[in-house]
């Protein structure tokens, strides 16, 4: 295997050298990453970093008792060594009185879904290259840009000692930028993709500037119920929480997701669910136990139909698992990491023309779970907040927060834009492919703090 331009270690040899030292069951986690990032700041490129990184993580199993070790020392010494330590720690572990059994052979696969070879070997004037059309967007614009445009290849490849093999390769790029300005002036834009070459540079610096513009000197708005277009970037966010909150299958058997199996819990117009295999997303093949990913039909015309899986919920409710496992053990559960939700046939720009009076959101941030049973969300807006009135935007408008039963709004969606844009998540890595959405009567319940003090939001 070849991560980027050069040659590393074989992955399949580094996990039989550890599973060939093991005298119980056990399963080896291999992981590499080759990651470079161009970071800009003040309207000019600061920072060029670039990393490899390769790891060794064996879990070993002895009925009720297991043992997880890692290392990123993969010579003869590092994998015997890492052993040794897993060994250890299964045998003074305390019996798990409901263990779960290693997966099976059946269904390894070995994929380069989503691997793109200009995208791996991408340099740094590549990168800067990127981040110079930004910074001329905002340069022209008179505003001040930030935001950084990184790569990355990555192998995941699993294998256990029930003979599951599997290996997955795959690529990724991603530009952000945030550019302000005077009088509370901020606009973002961002885009992610598999293939650097399909990230259009001067295209997300030209959309930031013309948010940015747009918000200058925002007004004050009180709070309250609004008619609202939420654009892709604020969707994504609203469904990486929903996922967060309850697409788990954990989530479900604890009682403590808004997903009730079989009934209707969003409008009838709404379609969500996980797919890692569809290449027009960001594609993950298999999961952390080297299952291949399924697709799983989450809410479908508004009924919970689905939920992720992973080998410990999958074997409790009497199924298979769909491919969604977190490195085990863990407590979290299974993720539904890559989402999509059906466009409809609204043209995107009609759905602002659709308020009588109403707020067009950007993004949402700082977005925390505060009810996961009935899926109640809070956050705020940011970088591009408008008025609209008679279907045009009148004025920016300083940051709201916002509180509501997300469950509860997707059932008052009132038009779904008929393009879908794909928007990565900055912290968590959940990605959805995503229409913009026209929601009656979502709930405002406060400026942000900052703005409140009179600061920035």
């Amino acid at each position: 295997m070849v991560i980027g331009r050069e040659a590393r270690v074989d992955a399949h040899e580094v996990l039989d050298a550890a599973l060939s030292r093991v005298d119980k069951e056990a399963e080896a986690l291999y992981l590499a990453r080759d990651a470079a990032l161009t970071r800009f700041a003040n309207s000019q490129i600061h920072q060029n970093v670039s990393e490899h990184d390769a790891s060794l993580r064996i879990r070993v199993v002895d009925g009720g008792r297991s043992g997880v070790a890692s290392t990123n020392r993969l010579d003869p010494e590092g994998i015997a060594d890492v052993v040794r330590r897993a060994t250890a720690l299964c045998e003074r572990a305390a019996e798990h009185p409901d263990p779960t059994p290693l997966p099976g052979a059946n269904g390894g696969v070995d994929s380069r879904l989503g691997w793109v070879q200009t995208t791996a070997d991408a340099d740094p004037e590549v990168r800067a290259a990127g981040a110079a059309a930004v910074i001329e967007a905002g340069r022209r614009a008179g505003l001040s840009v930030a935001g950084a445009f990184s790569t990355d290849a990555t192998v995941m490849a699993v294998a256990n000692t029930n003979g599951l093999r599997s290996r997955h390769a795959t690529t990724g790029a991603r530009l952000l930028t945030v550019m302000t300005g005077t009088d509370r002036a901020s606009g973002y834009a961002q885009a992610i993709s598999p293939d650097i070459g399909a990230i259009d540079a001067a295209a997300v610096g030209a959309e930031a500037a013309e948010k940015a513009v747009r918000s200058v000197d925002p007004v004050v708005v009180e709070p309250g119920a609004y008619d609202v277009v939420l654009e892709e970037y604020a969707v994504q966010t609203v469904l990486e929480y929903l996922s967060l909150a309850g697409f788990s299958a954990l989530a479900v058997e604890e009682h403590r997701s808004f997903m009730e199996l079989g009934r209707q819990i969003m409008g009838s117009n709404v379609r969500i669910w996980d797919d890692g295999g569809d290449p027009s997303g960001m594609p993950a093949a298999i999961d952390f136990e080297g299952v291949p990913k399924r697709r799983v039909d989450l809410v479908t015309d508004g009924v919970a139909t689905g939920v992720v899986h992973d080998s410990a919920t999958a074997r409790r409710a009497g199924t298979s698992s769909t491919g969604h496992a977190l490195p085990q053990p863990n407590t979290f559960g299974p993720i539904a990491w890559n989402l999509f939700m059906a466009p409809g046939d609204t043209p995107r720009d009609d759905l602002v023309r659709g308020l009588e009076r109403g707020i067009l959101v950007t993004r949402f941030h700082y977005v925390n779970i505060v009810h996961p049973r009935q899926g109640v969300l809070t956050g705020m807006t940011k970088d591009g907040t408008f008025l609209v009135e008679k279907g045009r935007i009148v004025a920016p408008v300083r940051n709201l927060r916002f509180t509501e039963t997300i469950p509860e709004a997707f059932g008052r969606i009132d038009a779904i834009g008929r393009e879908t844009r794909l928007v990565g998540a900055e912290y968590t890595g959940i990605n959805a492919r995503v229409p913009a959405l026209l929601i009656r009567d979502f709930t405002f319940t406060g400026a942000t703090a900052a703005e409140s003090a009179g600061g920035g939001g």
